[in-house]
């Protein structure tokens, strides 16, 4: 359980409080106006909204308590706003930025935990050691969908290998079965636009990290794409 003794000296952050925070979302919009410079998949609002909504029904579903889940969901919605300063180490500069926001308006323990996730998310650097953490790799790792892909046009989307998947992918799923234990990413992919190979060769290491979160959190992993379990 969360240690609640901070929550008498301090007003609880709710979701809500983060999604409305000005720095927050100019962090946000500042990121998807440098993907966008750099030809990548969407990194703003559109990503953001989808993973926090992923994290809070996957820590629901697993079974963490109503605040996990929210922590869960406010790490989500921030976890790439760092990418306007630094693709590279955006997962660490992003962790800062969100540290810096909230310093004080928090309790510390809940603050080291959102902030820890964001620096895990894309790195496999440091073994988990919460399960805010774990969630958010599922979260994010699973948001493969046409809607990421920001070309103008079909030949540009053709050029690059990330945005063909993307743009391939048609739906994308991530279901959590509680009494099997398994938490499995269902898609589906437009064969005709580009081969399933493809969507291997850029997410392969993606997928070892959604299973070592899942692991984590008790549960197997499994990849199951146009009704074929890969995984």
């Amino acid at each position: 359980m969360l240690d609640t003794k901070f929550q008498i000296l301090v007003n609880m952050v709710t979701l809500d409080d983060v999604k409305n925070n000005p720095q927050i979302l100019e962090f946000i919009n500042q990121t998807e106006e440098a993907m966008e410079a750099l030809s990548y998949t969407n990194h703003g609002l559109r990503h953001s909204n989808i993973v926090a909504q992923r994290a809070m029904e996957i820590a629901k579903n697993i079974g963490l308590n109503n605040r996990e889940a929210e922590l869960a969901a406010m790490a989500g919605f921030c976890h790439d706003m760092g990418n306007f300063l630094t693709r590279t180490f955006h997962h660490f500069f992003g962790a800062q930025l969100f540290g810096q926001v909230f310093m004080g308006k928090f309790d510390p323990k809940e603050l080291a935990m959102i902030m820890q996730a964001i620096s895990n998310h894309d790195k496999d650097e440091m073994n988990f050691v919460h399960a805010v953490s774990a969630v958010l790799v599922l979260a994010d790792k699973s948001d493969v969908d046409r809607s990421r892909v920001a070309k103008q046009s079909l030949e540009e989307t053709k050029a690059d290998i990330h945005d063909r998947v993307n743009y391939a992918t048609t739906e994308s799923d991530i279901k959590v079965e509680k009494g099997k234990k398994r938490i499995t990413l269902k898609l589906k992919i437009d064969t005709k636009f580009c081969p399933v190979m493809e969507y291997f060769e850029i997410f392969t290491e993606r997928m070892v990290f959604c299973r070592k979160a899942a692991q984590f959190l008790g549960y197997d992993f499994g990849l199951v794409i146009n009704d074929f379990e890969l995984l």
